[in-house]
């Protein structure tokens, strides 16, 4: 090979190899992303179904219940627009309490049921994760939810 031939050989080995660097660092990145949706959005079927992915609001008041396993706690996520049902089953933050804000990652059955693989509680009196509140804020205008916990 002539020398030029055998730069023109490294630099397309080199842009094939970048190229493929980049595909799996991009597939890496796809295959960790877990998106937010607050219950207003699943409420309009904007959540995907069978696929992991937080869900962010507030846990309602009077809603929580545990099982008789002590692990298991069932209570609702409201964005004081929609509510969406959630079970957990595992060891709740210190401080998840009714009225405050969580982010809980897991999937929705066709149900519309929520599992969740991991919970996450605020961690003092003055945070809140930008995007509960973001949530919160644009449900504002929406309408209450109903304080009854029909099942």
């Amino acid at each position: 090979m002539k020398p030029r031939q055998q730069r023109m050989a490294i630099i397309f080995g080199g842009i094939v190899g970048l190229g493929l660097v980049v595909a799996l660092v991009l597939n890496a990145f796809s295959g960790n992303m877990v998106f937010f949706f607050n219950p207003s959005q699943i409420a309009a079927n904007e959540a995907p179904s069978g696929k992991a992915f937080r869900l962010g609001g507030l846990v309602e008041e009077g809603s929580m219940r545990r099982e008789d396993d002590g692990l298991t706690v069932h209570f609702y996520v409201t964005d004081n627009a929609e509510r969406v049902p959630v079970t957990y089953t595992g060891i709740l933050p210190d401080l998840f309490t009714e009225g405050q804000g969580v982010v809980a990652q897991g999937k929705l059955d066709e149900n519309g049921h929520f599992y969740a693989s991991e919970v996450l509680a605020k961690h003092d009196e003055t945070y809140m994760p930008p995007e509960v509140a973001e949530a919160l804020e644009m449900a504002k205008g929406a309408r209450p939810v109903a304080s009854s916990l029909a099942q």
